[in-house]
């Protein structure tokens, strides 16, 4: 089962281990020994564990984008969103501004942190907005992606609220924000209320963060192939 785990400096190897094996030749050769005539099978399926808030996860995302575009077979690939939470220990319903948060957490170099990270976003044309950005917890927008997951929508909701929270300075807590921004990908507003109101598809993130430890992640983003 091949797969990688990175949060920074590892972000371009796991990335570039991942287009590896998108590479069709490189496909071939893992499955030229099977029994049988007929085409080889190109068809791939990438598990990504990553967080709303996560700034590697939405380079990376964006750096996994780029490599499909480059092979040939991209139609044939297919991406499912896992859940993970960086800081779970953070309070429900409260939004913190970011900087406040990497300050508090790796004190006057966060700075530098922050401008390096918005740097390497940039470059994959993403514009980091860390002045506006806020830090809460991510559990209910994980709740709300399993069920865009269930719609169809589960891309597209992803994007939507990586977009919010680096660019937008979305509150990612807010029952309103989040059930604006789904609707805004198909989500209807009254289900993503009903969900917000209960714990629906909270076994679903916690199984997700459990087999991540399972697999043996420490950082996200985190990318599993073709596990069978």
């Amino acid at each position: 089962m091949p797969r990688s785990c990175c949060c920074t400096a590892g972000l371009a190897a796991s990335t570039s281990s991942v287009a590896t094996q998108l590479n069709p030749s490189e496909r071939r050769r893992t499955t030229r020994n099977k029994a049988g005539p007929g085409p080889v099978d190109v068809s791939v399926k990438i598990e990504i564990w990553s967080d709303v808030v996560c700034p590697w996860c939405y380079i990376g995302k964006r750096r996994l984008e780029h490599a499909l575009t480059e092979f040939e077979h991209a139609d044939e690939v297919e991406i499912t969103w896992r859940s993970y939470q960086l800081n779970p220990d953070m309070p429900a319903g409260q939004a913190v501004p970011t900087v406040d948060y990497m300050t508090r957490r790796f004190g006057p170099e966060s700075k530098v942190m922050v401008d390096r990270v918005a740097g390497l976003a940039a470059t994959e044309g993403l514009a980091f907005d860390y002045g506006s950005s806020l830090a809460v917890n991510t559990l209910d927008a994980h709740r709300l992606l399993h069920l865009a997951t269930e719609l169809g929508v589960g891309g597209a909701a992803k994007e939507r609220l990586l977009r919010a929270h680096f660019t937008e300075g979305a509150d990612l807590s807010d029952p309103d924000t989040l059930a604006s921004l789904l609707s805004e990908v198909g989500v209807p507003a009254g289900r993503t209320r009903t969900v917000l109101a209960s714990t629906e598809y909270e076994d679903e993130v916690r199984a997700d963060i459990e087999e991540a430890r399972l697999l043996g992640c420490s950082g996200v983003p985190f990318f599993v192939i073709d596990r069978k």
